[in-house]
C-alpha cells in the first residue's frame, strides 16, 4: 500500500472483475474506496473459489482496503442512495467506477445532474451496450483458436481473464487522467471502456489485426512454441518440464553454451545460410531443425545441474509447476514483500497482495483486507453523506441499508 493517492475518495458500483481491479488499484495506491452492494451481496458475493465456510475467496481478494456499504437497490431510496454517493461533494471526490449498464439509475446524465464535474468511469461489455464478459469477447476476436496444440482444431479458452484484468488497470489509468484534467478545465466526464475495444486495440497494438488483415488469415497454431522467436518447453533427464525463451542474442549464445551444442548449431547455420544469433525470426523459421538438437542435450542433463548455469549466463527459463509448489518461490510469493498475512472476511488467514508495484522512496505499507458486507455503511452515509444518527437508524428501520 502507498498514499499517492490519499485523500481521493473513489465510489465503485461494480462486480466482477475489471470493475472491482480498477477500485482495487486505486486503494493500492492510497485512495479511499467506497464500495456499494446490495444487502444480500452483488452478482459476484458468493463466486468461486470458496473457503470452506462458503465464503468467496474471489470477492474478498477483488475488494482489499476498500470500505462497503450495504443497500436495498431494488428499491427507489436504495438507489437514490448510491446516486448521492457516487456525486458526493468534495473537491477529492466525485469519481464513480462502475459496470451498471450506461442507461438506467446510474446513468451519467443523471449523476451530472447531481454533481457537473462528476468523472464516471464504466466498464462494460460491448461498446452498443451488448452483454459481454471476457470469455465471449475473447472467443469473437479468435484468440482461443489460435491457442492449443497443432495437432487439434478445437478452440482453447484462457484461464487467465485478459481483457478484465487489461480494461481494470485501464479504467484506472484513465480515472486518474480525467482527474487530472477536471483540476484545470473544472470538466467532469463519462468514460467509456467496453472489454471489445481493449481486445481489439489491444490486438492491433501487437501486429496481430495486421497480421491477419495483409496475410488473410489469422495466425496459426504453434502449441508451446514462441511465435516469431525461439521458445518451448523441453523436458531435462531427471522429467522436469521448463520453459525456454531466448529471444535476445545474448540469451542465445548464452543457452548454446550451456547446453554445449553451439557446433552443431553453427553447421546448421551454414546449411541453412541463416545468422541465429542476429534475427531472432530464424530461430522460429528453422525451429524444426533446431529443437531436436535441444531435445537431445536436455535429456542428457538434470535441472539441478543446469539451474546455477542459466542463472549465471543470463539464461531465460522457467520451471513448470503447480501454484502450490510456486508459492514456496521467494521471487513470487514466500518472502515477497508485496505480500501481507491478513486474517479475512471469511475468517480465513493468509498471505494477501499489495501494490505489485515497488517503489524504493517510499514506504510499502501492509496490505488491508476486505470490508465485510456493510461494514461501513453507518460511517459512510454520515461522513459522506452528512446524515445524522436518526437519519440512518429509520434508513435501518426501513430495509433499504444494512450493516
Amino acid at each position: 500500500m502507498y498514499d499517492l493517492l490519499k485523500g481521493l475518495r473513489v465510489v465503485e458500483g461494480s462486480a466482477f472483475i475489471a470493475g472491482p481491479t480498477c477500485g482495487l488499484y486505486l486503494a493500492q495506491m492510497g485512495a479511499q474506496v467506497i464500495r456499494f452492494d446490495n444487502i444480500a451481496g452483488g452478482p459476484d458475493f458468493r463466486r468461486w473459489p470458496l473457503a470452506q465456510n462458503g465464503s468467496s475467496l474471489y470477492w474478498e481478494g477483488l475488494n482489499k482496503a476498500k470500505k462497503s456499504v450495504a443497500l436495498d437497490l431494488s428499491r427507489p431510496e436504495g438507489r437514490e442512495l448510491a446516486q448521492r454517493l457516487a456525486a458526493a461533494p468534495g473537491e477529492a471526490g466525485g469519481l464513480f467506477v462502475t459496470n451498471f449498464p450506461a442507461e438506467g439509475f446510474l446513468a451519467y446524465e443523471r449523476l451530472k445532474a447531481l454533481r457537473d464535474d462528476l468523472i464516471c468511469v464504466r466498464v462494460m461489455g460491448w461498446a452498443d451496450g451488448g452483454p459481454g464478459v471476457d470469455y465471449t469477447i475473447n472467443a469473437a476476436v479468435g484468440v482461443p483458436q489460435m491457442t492449443g496444440p497443432t495437432d487439434d482444431d478445437r478452440p482453447v479458452n484462457h484461464v487467465l481473464p485478459a481483457w478484465d484484468l487489461l480494461t481494470g488497470a485501464y479504467a484506472a489509468f484513465t480515472l486518474v487522467s480525467a482527474l487530472l484534467d477536471r483540476r484545470t478545465s473544472g470538466r467532469g466526464r463519462e468514460i467509456r471502456i467496453p472489454l471489445s475495444d481493449i481486445a481489439a486495440a489491444t490486438l492491433a497494438n501487437m501486429g496481430m489485426t495486421a497480421e491477419a488483415a495483409l496475410g488473410g488469415h489469422q495466425r496459426a497454431r504453434h502449441g508451446n512454441d514462441l511465435y516469431g522467436a525461439f521458445g518451448r518447453d523441453f523436458v531435462t533427464r531427471g522429467g522436469q518440464r521448463i520453459m525456454l525463451v531466448a529471444i535476445t542474442p545474448r540469451q542465445w549464445k548464452g543457452v548454446l553454451a550451456v547446453l554445449g551444442i553451439a557446433e552443431p548449431v553453427a553447421a546448421l547455420e551454414a546449411e541453412l545460410a541463416c545468422d541465429f544469433v542476429a534475427d531472432e525470426g530464424q530461430r522460429f523459421a528453422h525451429r524444426d531443425r533446431l529443437f531436436p538438437l535441444f531435445e537431445q542435450a536436455f535429456a542428457a542433463r538434470d535441472l539441478a545441474e543446469l539451474a546455477p548455469v542459466f542463472e549465471a549466463d543470463g539464461v531465460c527459463w522457467g520451471p513448470y509447476q503447480p501454484l502450490e509448489t510456486a508459492m514456496a518461490d521467494p521471487r513470487l510469493f514466500a518472502g515477497n514483500p508485496i505480500f501481507s498475512d491478513l486474517t479475512h472476511p471469511s475468517g480465513q488467514t493468509y498471505p494477501a497482495a499489495g501494490a505489485a508495484a515497488t517503489i524504493p522512496q517510499d514506504v510499502r505499507g501492509p496490505a488491508r483486507p476486505a470490508a465485510r458486507l456493510g461494514q461501513h455503511t453507518d460511517e459512510v452515509l454520515a461522513e459522506v453523506l452528512g446524515m445524522s444518527g436518526a437519519e440512518i437508524a429509520r434508513l435501518h428501520d426501513a430495509g433499504i441499508v444494512a450493516g
